[in-house]
């Protein structure tokens, strides 16, 4: 059984440059239009069942907002039918349902009076209320005098302990601390065991592949795409990196024109070892890499501690939207540390077929003990936190460390200070 349809659904908005065209319009009875239409949503076909967490994603400014409100009847569709099955409570906005005159107490029977509770009713579940909300004494003050966080905690707590069959959550709960908010996603779970349909709005995609069921991608108010909310979340997240990259390409030309300065691209270096072993999709591919000392110079031998310079060259097969080109230091086959250009806050524009990149990163090693390390360049496409790996060429250079003067005890020397604490006199 559906718990909520929507077939054919679109709300239109009238846009008014200056306040005084919707009078004009008025006047003239219409005959002459002074306003510009927005659709913020349009012809949006939805059938959520009972029991189901679904969820709905978005850009800011995709219609969200506005699809929740017509699910819950604030909002009258332009064109289409809504049909909801069930009591529904709803956090859609900070302080939506609340009136900021009233206590938070009188509120909380005002908002079960709205839901055809009676004022008993209410009256059994106000401990647990405000038990969950924990906003103590202020529960007899005016909500005006409330903030944002206990807003948030009171509106929830109404929300999830008035009996719903539907629930109805926005991205308001963003913006309480991570007490409050692990405590609402255990509440959601509760709620979810129990039965109860769940419409939840995010922008976090963990939460979406953790929580839930299906899920909506809605773009300028039109639907994107709808179904398994793992698949969803994945494309969406695969079309912001696309966006992003997009943007970090113009943003790319537009300071090229501005500078002044004509570009001086980097020796493209393409010294790899005769045998490597290498793995990645084969998107884009690692030509070379060079260890050189602090002035330039190649090197295969480095006294520490130092600055090195290691510069990578890399060529895209394919259209990479967001590279990431890195490096690895080993030491005994064992990961010592590494960096990449996202870590580093150098976005790179993106690479089209054929176009090669040459980064140089600048590292300063600590003092070393006497050892062989090798070092691992690779490149990426996406994000820090996901990424497809293109190419990584395992240990693809070698550079010894010479031996110090005064004993290195362990793999390193951790910079120290050693202070001497007078003792105290007898």
């Amino acid at each position: 059984m559906d718990a909520i349809s929507l077939a054919g659904v679109s709300k239109k908005y009238k846009m008014y440059s200056r306040p005084g065209e919707r009078l004009k319009e008025l006047v003239l009875l219409n005959r002459r239009q002074y306003h510009r239409e927005h659709w913020a949503v349009r012809d949006v076909s939805i059938r959520i069942e009972k029991g189901e967490m679904f969820c709905i994603i978005g850009e800011n400014g995709s219609g969200k907002s506005t699809l929740l409100k017509l699910m819950l009847g604030i909002l009258e569709p332009t064109h289409g039918t809504v049909s909801i099955r069930g009591r529904a409570t709803a956090l859609i906005e900070l302080g939506l349902g609340f009136n900021p005159e009233f206590t938070g107490r009188a509120n909380v029977y005002m908002n079960g009076a709205i839901l055809g509770l009676s004022k008993q009713q209410t009256a059994d579940r106000l401990n647990s209320i405000l038990d969950f909300a924990e906003i103590g004494s202020y529960i007899d003050q005016p909500v005006k005098t409330y903030s944002t966080g206990m807003i948030v905690r009171l509106a929830f707590a109404v929300a999830v302990h008035l009996d719903p069959e539907i629930l109805i959550v926005d991205e308001a709960l963003a913006v309480g601390d991570i007490y409050f908010r692990q405590r609402c996603m255990r509440k959601i779970h509760e709620l979810r065991s129990r039965g109860v349909t769940i419409i939840y709005v995010t922008h976090d995609m963990g939460d979406v592949k953790m929580l839930g069921d299906r899920a909506v991608w809605l773009r300028d108010g039109r639907v994107m795409e709808i179904g398994d909310a793992r698949q969803v979340a994945t494309n969406y997240l695969a079309a912001l990196v696309k966006k992003d990259s997009e943007y970090l390409r113009s943003k790319h030309r537009v300071s090229a024109a501005a500078s002044n300065e004509p570009s001086r691209p980097k020796e493209i270096v393409t010294s790899l070892p005769r045998t490597v072993h290498r793995h990645g999709d084969g998107r884009a591919q690692i030509l070379g890499i060079q260890v050189c000392d602090d002035r330039g110079r190649p090197i295969d031998c480095i006294q520490t501690p130092a600055w090195i310079l290691v510069r990578i060259s890399a060529r895209a097969e394919e259209e990479i939207s967001l590279p990431i080109v890195g490096v690895l230091l080993r030491i005994h086959g064992a990961d010592f540390t590494g960096t990449n250009t996202s870590r580093e806050e150098f976005p790179l524009p993106a690479m089209r077929p054929g176009d090669t990149y040459t980064v140089d990163f600048h590292l300063k090693l600590p003092e070393l003990s006497a050892a062989r390390f090798t070092l691992t360049p690779a490149i990426a496409d996406g994000t820090l936190l996901e990424f497809q790996l293109c190419d990584m060429v395992e240990d693809a250079v070698e550079v010894r460390t010479a031996r110090s003067e005064v004993p290195v005890y362990g793999h390193m020397q951790l910079p120290c200070l050693a202070i001497h604490m007078a003792g105290a006199p007898r």
